[in-house]
């Protein structure tokens, strides 16, 4: 396979396309994750992902496949983002706790003009959990870069998440196995 470009930053993402033995570099340019309103979390995640493959294809020759990924964790109607602080992840974390919600990662793979997008939903679903729980979670793994204050690879994923319905590593961050498969119809 052709060495790719990762627009992301995420170590987990980077972690997951070495397990997949796929050759990349990564290369990231900040980006406004904000989005117009009235679009669906499937739709919001591909459109924060392809503002990132764009923000890294500006200037380039149009040969390269770009990677950018985006996910999204909403509970109901809510997208849930990113905590500020301690209390807002926890605040996040009790909502989820004894609920399921939905893990959605948007996807867009680009190489010049061509482009494949989607997006990958996984239904997860967390026990009760005590606040105590919560707090030590926090205050160990401090999760303030993860959607929905928590990854599931870490201590609350093992302890606290009752069921899973979908594709596990879409939930660390990239449905890797449709990921490569995308990967392949661009090269």
């Amino acid at each position: 396979m052709n060495k790719i470009i990762l627009a992301s930053q995420s170590p987990r993402r980077k972690q997951l396309l070495e397990w997949a033995e796929v050759p990349f570099d990564v290369v990231v340019k900040e980006t406004d994750e904000h989005f117009p309103p009235g679009l669906s979390p499937e739709d919001v995640a591909v459109y924060i992902a392809r503002n990132k493959a764009l923000a890294v294809q500006e200037g380039r020759t149009g040969d390269e496949i770009i990677l950018a990924a985006d996910t999204i964790v909403v509970l109901g109607d809510n997208i849930i983002g990113k905590p500020v602080h301690r209390e807002d992840a926890i605040s996040m974390l009790l909502a989820l706790s004894g609920d399921k919600h939905r893990v959605v990662t948007g996807v867009v793979i680009r190489k010049g003009d061509q482009e494949v997008a989607f997006a990958d939903t996984t239904e997860v679903e967390f026990h009760d959990l005590t606040v105590k729980d919560l707090e030590f979670y926090v205050d160990k793994y401090k999760p303030y870069d993860k959607a929905g204050a928590y990854a599931i690879q870490e201590w609350i994923g093992v302890v606290g998440i009752k069921s899973v319905r979908g594709d596990f590593y879409n939930v660390m961050g990239l449905p890797v196995s449709r990921v490569l498969k995308a990967l392949k119809t661009m090269i």
